[in-house]
């Protein structure tokens, strides 16, 4: 009975939507309805209220929607949908102080002479009103009314001039900022969870594994990385559009001429150019530059481009008087001041202990002054001239409301679905199509695609991806990133603005469009576009390093970069390493022949040791990496003949899991029927279960009868590759970490014998020495010891010498003989220590430096830049570990 509930649920929604009900509404109206409806059919006629659901009852499912919604929003640590009113605030600001009208206005003339100009200066304007304003209605609008007319005039086939603007409007839903790409995030944050744990689920019945190692695990995503993996997608976006445009206008001049600029290039123009441009390029870099460096947030972004839209309409709109630009370049002087400071000076209030630091203090207080009062002047300018401030500011309440009521009504909508059994419905179509992921994939996409039709890209996003995404994501085959799949996503619901009959780009264009231009031909223009953005659809799915780059250097070049032991980088690190040690090899092995003729004798044996088992290890490292190579080579080999009977039998395998569960669910039923008349259904049920047991048995009959002997001898091909990884990982590791102990050590002599003379001045200190003099000296030598590489018997002697004279049992022979100790400790140190530094640091240390960043790699706090380089790239290529589950 749950399909029929499922039905009307998908029902009810539709006729909700078809016939104008708010969205907002439509969405939580139809799952209260429909798992009202189920109750009360339960009640009636079976007894239970909870009769008619997959699991749970009616109470269940009606607060699931809100107390997911809180679950997943209210949390203080995923406040990322705080910047969906700090960039629609943005985005209103800039549109109403018309600042893309100049821009409009301003790149006409200036691409007016090539052939097409007028259309591709409105698709670099809608690129840049993209990453400023994103919110499409407003731009389609504001270049519908200046730019239509303006093509129509010089003969500007109607067709091509609306799909170009309409097109152009709809580039903020991909190229960041964007509304839809935050809340993608946020569901695929939350769906790579749960394709973690289907993941998991499916490596421990596939290999009998109780953990999965955490190289296969699913890498979630954040609203920064998907801002820098559209980044990329959406320049290839428009950078289609602009190539159509100008062959289209060159293959046939008459439907795109070219349009001169009546005036001159002279200063003016160029001055014209320069007031209009720079400032929204100017905030696009402060917005995107400071995600992408990773100075900012998301929210913080959101902070500073509101800041910003505040300023430049602050100026746009008051056109005169000298003071036009003061609160600009006041805001202007404060950032100069706060980055001066912020370079030269700490400004960490804590730290602070000099006059240096307070000066740099009180320049910050003064560039923050400054950058509040530009502010606050250019918010008065906005609220005095025609009120703009108070539309501004309801507009952004109006529309982040709506924003946050459709994911309300979309999260009940989907605890609904998941109620009569929904979301398994479309797991076990959607894993039971022949093709695997990219069958799946394909299938989603089209029907993504369709529903662009219909709904809006809120609704999509916040229906659809919860349910689709966590399955995509758990495939192995495939193993995609979620920064991929949120970019694909992203441009197929971009499509939705465009798609007839409900493009909302179409029905902005009409409302503002002539009455000569004719609603087909609105239609008939955007199919091109509609085509383009399925070609870039294309692109990045065949090439997804495009959008799984960007994501990947920023995230290994910053200050939080993942370490080289991540478990998941060293398939990447290894292939670059190799390389190295096959360019460099020669050279590596003569610097190690050299390094193990150094003299060691003198050395203490705590230094020695490891340092001899270090270049051992070094010498054995060319032969573990072989070994490893060769591992990876036979299951390379392997792997075609076996992946096609490894797939499958776990089709088959999965198709007799399911079986077994229809099993289980009839025999639950026989359980429960129990009264005299029930004898019928009983004896229904037991004919369903002979059947659908014998079905099963007929199923695994299938498996070749030596599957297991393949799979145990494949299974030892992939264990043979792990032990030889694990011993090349661990003769690189000793390789270098013996090696880098030894010469930080041999390179501390100076510094050690820097500390000599005042460890040697506390011989003559005694119990009559005042306390808090002997716990300043002993403590200010070990601090100075702490930074001296091998130094921590010696700050252990002292510090057991300070106790003695310092505790309240006073041990004065004791203290001596410990700080006689560790005098003459020190002077052997220094000894050893100078004498290495001359004979046998300058073989070690050039040996050091020449594996670093290679063999010993793994030891290092972070990657160098470009090795980070050359593993990001790796990394953004998607990799087949299906045959390990």
């Amino acid at each position: 009975m749950e399909i029929y509930f499922l039905i009307v649920l998908m029902v009810t929604m539709a006729v909700a939507l078809g016939s104008g009900y708010p969205v907002a509404f439509a969405l939580p109206g139809a799952a209260i309805f429909t798992v009202a409806l189920a109750a009360i059919t339960g009640y009636l006629f079976t007894g239970s209220t909870d009769s008619f659901f997959h699991s749970g009852g009616p109470q269940q499912w009606l607060s699931a929607g809100v107390t997911n919604l809180r679950g997943v929003y209210w949390e203080v640590e995923r406040d990322t949908l705080i910047a969906i009113p700090l960039f629609i605030f943005m985005g209103i600001t800039l549109q109403r102080s018309k600042i893309a009208e100049d821009l409009l206005v301003t790149m006409a003339k200036l691409f007016g002479p090539v052939p097409g100009g007028l259309g591709i200066s409105v698709v670099f304007v809608g690129a840049l009103l993209a990453a400023t304003t994103g919110i499409v209605g407003a731009t389609v609008v504001a270049m519908g009314l200046i730019s239509l007319p303006a093509m129509l005039r010089n003969n500007y086939s109607k067709p091509l001039a609306t799909g170009t603007i309409a097109a152009s409007g709809t580039l903020g839903q991909i190229i960041p900022p964007s509304i839809v790409l935050i809340i993608l995030a946020d569901q695929l944050a939350s769906s790579a969870d749960q394709a973690g744990t289907a993941r998991k689920a499916l490596y421990k019945e596939a290999t009998g594994e109780i953990s999965m190692p955490s190289i296969f695990d699913v890498g979630s995503t954040s609203a920064g990385e998907m801002f820098l993996g559209a980044l990329v997608p959406g320049l290839v976006l428009v950078g289609l559009y602009m190539v159509y445009i100008l062959i289209f206008a060159i293959l046939k001049p008459s439907v795109a001429p070219a349009v001169h600029h009546g005036g001159q290039f002279d200063r003016a123009f160029w001055g014209k150019v320069f007031i209009t441009l720079v400032p929204p390029l100017t905030l696009i870099f402060l917005v995107l530059g400071s995600i992408i460096g990773g100075i900012a947030t998301v929210n913080q972004a959101g902070a500073i481009g509101a800041a910003g839209a505040m300023v430049m309409a602050g100026y746009r709109l008051h056109q005169d008087g000298r003071m036009t630009y003061v609160p600009a370049l006041v805001g202007i002087a404060g950032l100069v001041v706060i980055a001066f400071a912020l370079a030269n000076f700490e400004m960490n209030l804590k730290a602070v202990d000099t006059d240096s630091d307070w000066i740099g203090i009180l320049l910050g207080a003064l560039g923050t002054g400054l950058l509040v009062a530009s502010l606050i002047w250019s918010g008065i300018r906005i609220r005095r001239i025609d009120n703009t401030l108070a539309g501004i500011m309801l507009e952004t309440a109006k529309t982040t409301a709506l924003v946050f009521i459709i994911l309300l009504g979309a999260a009940m909508l989907t605890a609904a679905f998941r109620a009569f059994g929904g979301e398994e419905l479309v797991k076990d179509f959607l894993t039971g199509l022949p093709g695997g992921f990219w069958t799946q994939f394909i299938i989603v996409m089209a029907v993504i695609f369709v529903l662009g039709f219909f709904l809006d890209f809120i609704e999509i996003a916040v229906v659809v991806v919860p349910i689709v995404a966590p399955i995509l994501l758990a495939d192995p085959g495939a193993n995609i990133t979620s920064v991929w799949l949120g970019v694909m996503i992203g441009l197929n619901i971009q499509t939705s603005f465009l798609t007839p009959p409900f493009g909302f780009a179409l029905f902005y264009l009409r409302g503002v469009a002539d009455a000569t231009v004719k609603t087909l031909e609105i239609y008939k223009g955007v199919i091109p576009f509609i085509l383009l953005q399925l070609a870039a659809l294309a692109i990045v799915g065949y090439f997804p390093s495009l959008a799984n780059y960007l994501p990947a250097r920023v995230s290994f070049l910053s200050e939080t970069a993942p370490p080289p032991r991540n478990p998941q980088l060293q398939y990447c690190i290894e292939r670059e390493v190799f390389t190295v040690l096959d360019q460099q090899g020669t050279a590596i092995r003569d610097r190690i022949a050299a390094a193990r003729t150094v003299d060691l004798s003198y050395m203490p044996d705590d230094v020695a040791q490891p340092l001899t088992e270090s270049l051992e290890n070094a010498e054995q490292v060319f032969t573990r990496a072989d070994e490893l190579r060769a591992a990876e080579a036979a299951v390379l080999a392997a792997s075609p003949q076996y992946s096609v009977v490894h797939h499958r039998v776990r089709e088959i395998e999965r198709d007799a899991r399911k079986i077994a569960g229809e099993i289980e669910e009839n025999e639950t039923a026989l359980r429960r029927s129990t009264g005299d008349d029930q004898a019928d259904r009983r004896r229904q049920l037991e004919g369903e279960i002979a059947e659908l047991k014998a079905e099963r048995e007929a199923l695994l009959a299938q498996i070749p009868a030596d599957w297991q002997d393949r799979y145990k001898a494949f299974a030892e091909l992939n264990k043979a590759e792990t032990d030889a990884r694990r011993n090349y990982q661990r003769a690189a590791d000793d390789a270098y970490s013996g090696l880098a102990e030894a010469v930080a050590v041999m390179q501390s002599a100076d510094l050690l014998e820097s500390i000599q003379p005042d460890i040697e001045a506390l011989r003559g200190i005694s119990q009559s020495t005042d306390k808090e003099e002997i716990e300043m000296r002993i403590n200010a030598i070990s601090d100075r010891l702490s930074n001296v590489d091998g130094g921590s018997d010696i700050s252990s002697l002292l510090s057991g010498a300070r106790r003695d004279l310092t505790g309240n049992r006073l041990r004065q022979e004791r203290a001596q003989e410990r700080i006689a100790e560790a005098i003459e400790l020190v002077a052997s140190e220094v000894e050893w220590r100078k004498q290495a530094a001359q004979n046998a640091l300058p073989a070690l240390s050039q040996l050091e430096s020449l594996i670093r960043d290679n063999i010993g790699l793994r030891q290092q706090e972070r990657l160098p830049r470009e090795m980070a380089l050359s593993v990001a790239a790796c990394r953004s290529h998607h990799r087949d570990v299906s045959l390990n589950f």
